[in-house]
């Protein structure tokens, strides 16, 4: 089965959107930009040859690169956090004392997290407390 360079890089641009999805660090993904429309370039018949497709690929991959990556990751990092802002206002139960400006433990939704008072009191173990803040899988907390 012989293929075409149209196919070659229509393969490496999949490839490369794989590679991506499995490393999730937005290397690849500005390569397969560059595959996919080298592709696409080739098959309307502007890069007749394979010195041009590469010079094609490897300008296109490092313009995507360039203009896209800033953006992307200000979009992913803006989006990182969101997921735990649903948990700001909810109870949970103190199950690891909680010393002052120290961090202990809370059960809440069914899994222990860490959590952190900044008030200038500690808070005992059995005491219900309110979420405040999530910051990664660290919770602010205060006494309710």
């Amino acid at each position: 089965m012989d293929l075409s360079l149209p196919q070659i890089w229509l393969i490496v641009g999949l490839i490369m959107l794989l590679a991506e999805l499995a490393s999730v660090m937005l290397v690849f993904i500005f390569f397969a930009i560059g595959a996919l429309l080298t592709s696409l370039l080739t098959t309307l018949g502007l890069l007749p040859t394979t010195e041009s497709q590469i010079l094609a690929f490897s300008a296109i991959s490092l313009i995507s690169l360039m203009v896209l990556r800033k953006n992307a990751r200000s979009l992913l990092s803006r989006t990182s956090g969101a997921e735990y802002h649903e948990f700001i206002g909810e109870t949970a139960l103190v199950i690891k004392d909680i010393p002052n400006q120290g961090e202990g433990k809370i059960y809440y939704r069914g899994a222990e997290w860490k959590a952190i008072s900044l008030k200038e009191n500690s808070i005992s173990a059995g005491s219900k407390v309110v979420i405040t803040k999530a910051d990664g899988i660290i919770l602010t907390v205060e006494e309710s």
